[in-house]
């Protein structure tokens, strides 16, 4: 009988060696090597047996079967997408599930991704659902269930009921596969998932990395889609080997603070979509809710004689609405001021600092200064850097911008407003909810017609004009 082998493995990008290696040759990352034992039958045999065995199984061919082609001679397809029943889920997926993808969704715990998950495919009446829980028994998802969903469980039809299975084994979620002919398996979550091929615990980097790959062989050759729920690091990272993102087809991630009600699922990596989109919820006691109209939430409705405000009209993905920028300027209690954004690039608050104070003249060396986005969001549109330094100044000054003013604009190193993308739409958003004036580049004017609009334009080219617009 051969013995197993032994291998080092980094978990930030999964670079074998056969020794302990204090950096890794391939990402240069320091102490991230793992040891790890390969038995000596390699290769999941009960992931071949499922994927032949599923009725949607595509069949495989030897590698002598699979020729070379030229890219105009590759046939072109429409993808067809299985559809959630829930908006925000298909716009951050691309308009839906691809079949035979593998997604990966990530959060911290705690902050609702089995309720998520489960809350899909409890809409999904038409589709049969294989749901794997290592970490739930069925009694726990059978509550949950039954408060997420409008009518009790047991009244659904049989069919259309999702399958819930509580089993850790790799080997038995195959054979239940094989079974029940499932068109989409939800795992929750891969780090509880063992197979009997690596002699090791669950959560391990070789038990995430044969797992997810067998998953991943599964999904392929039989054309039904996998979801997978990973646990995330103290750092944020997804937990597990490097490898198990570059495997999956889509990482989505689920972020939010537990003592917000709102909820963001914004797309890391997507081979089938963009990752610029974004779905909020806001996070109920019957479980999560679409928000349509993020804007009407966002804004603090009384926000009268209240400094240290400002609204952008922003844009994530191809959604635009309104956020509200809360600054506070405040003298230092120690020798070094303090700088801290919550929602916000750090790095990009020390530079429009320096802006303000360099080309406009406001002295804030011996201020602190706190920035928060409202909501809980973060935001990564670089329009919002005028909004920053009009709130900003707001605080420092202890005047309130009027009300029905907003803004969009980039801000140089040069003090200059510099334009940006799909203005119509920012302008648009900010007539619909009312706003009766809107602060936006000089450039953007171009091409621009005013009659399209009810709101009162206000071009500006550098910072210095903004602000005397907002504070006279």
């Amino acid at each position: 009988m051969a013995k197993d082998k032994i291998a080092y493995v980094c978990s930030n990008c999964g670079y074998e060696s056969a020794k302990w290696i204090g950096k890794c040759p391939s990402c240069g990352q320091w102490n991230t090597f793992k040891e790890i034992r390969i038995s000596s039958e390699t290769g999941s045999n009960a992931a071949r047996m499922a994927a032949q065995s599923v009725r949607l199984g595509l069949k495989g061919g030897s590698s002598e079967d699979v020729k070379a082609l030229r890219l105009a001679d590759i046939p072109n397809h429409a993808e067809t997408r299985i559809d959630t029943n829930d908006q925000e889920l298909n716009r951050v997926l691309g308009g839906g599930i691809v079949p035979g993808s593998i997604v990966l969704l990530g959060g911290e715990p705690g902050i609702g991704k089995s309720t998520l998950t489960l809350q899909t495919i409890l809409n999904m009446q038409d589709k049969k659902i294989l749901y794997v829980s290592g970490e739930e028994s069925g009694h726990q998802l059978k509550m949950r269930a039954e408060r997420l969903s409008s009518h009790k469980i047991s009244n659904i039809e049989e069919l259309t009921s999702p399958v819930i299975l509580t089993d850790t084994s790799l080997e038995h979620i195959f054979n239940v596969i094989r079974e029940e002919h499932p068109e989409l398996v939800v795992i929750d979550s891969i780090q509880t998932i063992a197979t009997e091929e690596v002699d090791s615990s669950p959560g391990t980097l070789s038990q995430v990395r044969e797992c997810a790959s067998s998953l991943l062989r599964f999904a392929k050759s039989s054309g039904t889609p996998v979801i997978l729920i990973g646990h995330i690091t103290k750092e944020g990272s997804l937990a597990g080997p490097k490898i198990l993102e570059h495997i999956v087809d889509t990482v989505i991630q689920f972020e939010g603070d537990q003592h917000h009600i709102y909820r963001i699922l914004r797309a890391i990596k997507n081979r089938f979509g963009s990752t610029s989109e974004l779905g909020i919820y806001e996070m109920q006691a019957s479980g999560l809710r679409q928000v349509s109209n993020p804007s009407e939430l966002l804004l603090t409705q009384n926000r009268e004689d209240l400094s240290g405000i400002a609204i952008t009209s922003a844009i994530e993905g191809l959604r635009p609405f309104l956020v509200e920028t809360q600054a506070l300027v405040s003298s230092a209690a120690y020798g070094t001021p303090q700088r801290s954004a919550t929602g916000f690039d750090q790095r990009r608050l020390n530079m429009l600092l320096a802006v303000l104070e360099k080309r406009v003249g406001f002295k804030l060396l011996q201020k602190d200064v706190f920035l928060n986005i409202a909501g809980g969001l973060r935001v990564t549109d670089l329009a919002m850097d005028l909004s920053v330094i009009a709130a900003v100044l707001s605080s420092n000054v202890d005047t309130p911008i009027e009300n029905g003013w907003c803004m969009a604009g980039e801000v140089g190193l040069s003090g200059e407003v510099r334009p940006v993308s799909r203005i119509e739409q920012r302008i648009g958003e900010a007539e619909k909810l009312g706003f009766s004036n809107i602060i936006l580049p000089q450039h953007n004017l171009q091409g621009l017609s005013h009659r399209k609009f009810n709101i009162n334009l206000h071009p500006v080219r550098k910072v210095e004009e903004a602000l005397r617009k907002l504070f006279g």
